[in-house]
């Protein structure tokens, strides 16, 4: 659904923004499809990233989502980390999916939540691009 909606995007929208601090199109369909791989890497490896220097970590995020500049760059990742997690989902035991993750900040997350994080993310960032075609008044509701 994801990346059906994201094709409807016109080129000359991709990096069109409502506001001048607002995301467009394409950098949120390239957090979107990064993200793939960072939640299969938590999965992978049975663990939230430990972070020392949060704004750095963010940093780097930022850049790395900076630098996907096109759409097949965005189908590349999100279908690429798509099969990761579905990989990394593969390898958990019935003991693992129990398990709890520890952040090392103070919170912790179910392996349970995380194993549905993917597609929940996916699925928050589809209702931005689906607003954001609103806003240059495509209004046409795709299915199928």
């Amino acid at each position: 659904m994801f990346l059906r909606n994201f094709s409807h995007v016109p080129t000359e929208r991709l990096n069109w923004t409502p506001t001048p601090t607002a995301k467009s199109a394409l950098r949120v369909a390239a957090h979107t499809a990064l993200y793939y791989a960072r939640f299969a890497e938590m999965i992978q490896n049975r663990a939230t990233p430990q972070v020392a220097d949060l704004d750095a970590w963010l940093a780097q995020r930022t850049s790395e989502e900076t630098a996907v500049t096109t759409v097949e760059e965005v189908k590349s990742a999100f279908r690429s980390g798509l099969e990761h997690v579905n990989r990394a989902l593969d390898s958990l035991s019935p003991d693992e999916v129990d398990m709890e993750l520890d952040s090392g900040q103070g919170w912790a997350m179910s392996m349970r939540f995380l194993m549905k994080l993917p597609a929940w993310h996916a699925t928050l960032h589809l209702g931005q691009i689906d607003y954001l075609q609103t806003c240059w008044d495509d209004q046409q509701i795709y299915v199928g």
